[in-house]
């Protein structure tokens, strides 16, 4: 038998055109335009429609259209020849003019045939393949293979357009409801398992989603208010967890994949494990629920149950393998979304440990970070940013990228903060910290990349020294709203070998903010690097008039602002941001001295740092300062060759730092009893609110700090 073409293509019944889970519904029937006969009938959401009707396709009995009412109860309907299963996945629309339908609980009207395809009733009024009664205005099934093959078509592609979990649940449900069935419930495993691993523990399944029809209508738009239907027990199936117990009904309808009727014994059996007690009883009598296991590559990882109200027909032999194909579909689809989600959860992770997740709160300085990936499919990448505090209440400003935004890229970017961290803690110079990074770079492989700026802020000298390799030179904020693009020796990128890195040194007035960030900021398709720092420029010198000449501009909101001068088209590559706010401190709070490496120096620095003390009305701390100080310079003076420094910071907390010309750091230990020394650490554990050594390439300082208060 030929399938005969259609001659049209109209809405199908029920489609909001927001809504994406309609399809269109082919018919030989043209639309007809409004002012025609229509019928009232229920819809997902919001108001009713109405569905034009020929009197040719009266029912016979009846002359005039009556209100419908759900699943047929109530008064007589006017039948419309249409499927059962709707066709999505069809782009052609009716007369823009004629309002959209919306579906009848009874499902999608059929599709036209001929007489000789369609069951014909007995003399009784019954039809000839079930024997079941056909009610006045009850649409007959579909009985050609073409239309179910249209619609596991266009569900499977609706399926398969998700890209997590929940899309790809919602989208089996949406695409049987109402299509297939008047209700679904969807089981998953719980835990999902990922790829190979072997599931631990019980088979327990999960309700992730149910849909159905909605029980209410809507009676905006004017037409009447249909009658409502009685409370149906399929309202209440569902139970949240239930656990497959080994050798149960329900494991053996899982192991056997394939759906079955669930007026069969076994899977009669299975409903109670699956629904709870008395769930079982919910369900219709008769092939009107099919049990669907979904199994994935690997294992069943759940199963969905497909449910018809007892008004409406039964479900046929046929729909089994309609369920089977949308249970293949879907669990291939959860298992793919379960990996995908995996991998995103790796990268975002990967993404997260690369980068600090706090900027630490050097003295003198305040700071600020945004970080932004390429993409939300390209999480990760290279651009770095990193903060590190360094010996003299100094700290060290680093921003760096590596090409690409691959997960290689950040293994790469990851390496590369490490080392510098690692040089960053040796002290060592901006231009040396390059030279050892081009140096790792090349050990890691060829054509392993990046562009890295690296620059030291002295809050005591308010100086900065900056490096650069191959980087987008940074931008300095004066407290005026002066901003000016620094003059730093561009260099070649770190990887490329064989070349000198040039270091020069700035002023970092009080109150200027310093902005490093990646080429992603001011690159893109739409313009080059130069016009994007410009802009940048521009950007940050309007953001400063509105604080005004004495205040500068916030550095969290500046940030912000920075990156609202992206486009639409400007995010080709991951963007890193670092804000650095110079504060510094004042020469009045700051008291230096040299010491000769000669028995008098402990008790010479009690009493200079006793008159500080006094200068800065911080006398209630003399006693703790004389003792930490006397035990600190002590330790120096008795290894130290050169003459030792002793600086006191006063800022929130009273910070000394005493510095000699000896590499080795000093640990804390246990002293004996017997001991004469090894106890001068000790006392600084306990009475200091931190301490710490700090290697340089001239030697070590050992440091403190004492709560002002």
């Amino acid at each position: 038998m030929t399938e005969q073409p259609t001659s049209c293509e109209r809405p199908q019944p029920g489609v909001d055109p927001a809504d994406p889970r309609g399809a269109l519904v082919h018919t030989s029937t043209p639309v007809r335009a409004p002012g025609t006969g229509a019928l009232p009938v229920q819809g997902r959401s919001g108001g009713d429609a109405t569905v034009p009707v020929s009197t040719a396709h009266t029912s016979p009995g009846t002359s005039q259209p009556g209100t419908s009412t759900p699943f047929g109860k109530g008064k007589d309907t006017v039948s419309d020849p249409a499927s059962e299963h709707s066709q999505p996945g069809a782009e052609q629309t009716a007369e823009r003019d004629t309002p959209r339908p919306r579906p009848s609980p009874e499902g999608i009207p059929v599709q036209p045939a001929d007489e000789q395809d369609r069951p014909a009733p007995n003399p009784e009024g019954q039809e000839r393949r079930s024997g079941q009664p056909l009610p006045p205005g009850r649409p007959t099934p579909m009985r050609r293979d073409g239309d179910r093959l249209r619609f596991v078509g266009a569900a499977t592609r609706r399926i398969a357009r998700g890209i997590d979990l929940d899309e790809i649940v919602m989208g089996l449900c949406r695409a049987t409801v109402p299509t297939f069935s008047d209700a679904i419930l969807v089981y998953l495993r719980d835990p999902l398992p990922v790829g190979d691993e072997r599931p631990t523990g019980p088979l327990v399944l999960r309700l992730r989603r149910t849909d159905r029809i909605p029980a209410e209508r809507d009676t905006e738009n004017g037409f009447l208010p249909a009658a409502q239907p009685e409370p149906n027990e399929l309202d209440t199936v569902g139970a949240e967890l239930c656990e497959v117990r080994p050798g149960s009904a329900l494991a053996e309808v899982l192991r056997g994949v394939r759906p079955v009727f669930t007026d069969a014994p076994a899977a009669r059996a299975a409903l109670p494990e699956l629904l709870g007690d008395g769930g079982e009883f919910a369900v219709p009598e008769g092939q009107r629920a099919i049990l669907a296991p979904l199994r994935g590559r690997r294992r069943v990882i759940g199963a969905a149950l497909f449910l018809r109200r007892p008004e409406r027909l039964a479900f046929e032999a046929d729909d089994l393998l309609v369920a089977a194909q949308l249970a293949t579909h879907s669990a291939l689809g959860i298992d793919k979304a379960v990996l995908y989600g995996r991998e995103a959860y790796i990268a975002d992770e990967l993404q997260r440990t690369m980068l600090p997740e706090t900027l630490p709160r050097p003295t003198g300085v305040r700071l600020a970070s945004r970080y932004l990936p390429a993409a939300e499919t390209a999480r990760v990448g290279g651009d770095w940013y990193d903060a590190i505090p360094l010996p003299g209440s100094r700290v060290a400003l680093v921003v760096g990228d590596v090409m690409g935004h691959s997960m290689t890229s950040a293994a790469i970017m990851g390496q590369l903060r490490t080392t510098a961290q690692t040089l960053a803690g040796l002290d060592l110079p901006p231009q040396e910290v390059l030279h050892h990074l081009d140096e790792q770079a090349q050990r890691l492989g060829v054509d392993r990349m990046a562009t890295c700026l690296y620059a030291v802020y002295d809050p005591v000298s308010h100086r900065i020294t900056i490096a650069n390799a191959g980087h987008p030179p940074p931008v300095l904020l004066h407290l005026g709203g002066r901003a000016e693009v620094l003059r730093v020796p561009a260099g070649a990128p770190i990887g490329v070998g064989g070349v000198d890195f040039e270091a020069v040194e700035l002023d970092a007035p009080a109150g200027a903010t310093l902005l490093l960030y990646t080429d992603g900021l001011v690159e893109s398709r739409l313009r080059d690097v130069w016009t994007g720092i410009e802009q940048l420029r521009e950007k940050l010198a309007a953001v400063a008039q509105l604080t005004g000449p004495d205040h500068p501009p916030p550095l969290e909101a500046l940030c912000d602002e920075v990156l609202d001068m992206l486009g639409p088209g400007d995010r080709d590559d991951d963007i890193a941001l670092l804000a650095a706010r110079f504060d510094g401190i004042a020469p009045s709070d700051v008291a230096y001295w040299f010491l000769e490496p000669e028995d008098a120096a402990p008790g010479r620095a009690r009493r200079l740092a006793r008159r500080a003390l006094a200068r800065w009305g911080l006398e209630e701390l003399s006693d703790s300062v004389e003792l930490l100080v006397s035990e600190v310079v002590t330790n120096a003076v008795r290894y130290a060759s050169r003459p030792v420094t002793v600086r006191l910071l006063r800022t929130d907390v009273l910070r000394c730092e005493v510095g000699d010309d000896v590499p080795q750091l000093p640990r804390l230990r246990q002293a004996r009893a017997t001991d004469e020394g090894g106890r001068g650490l000790y006392l600084v554990n306990r009475l200091a609110r931190r301490w710490g050594a700090t290697r340089l390439s001239t030697g070590k300082v050992v440091w403190f700090e004492l709560n002002r208060s």
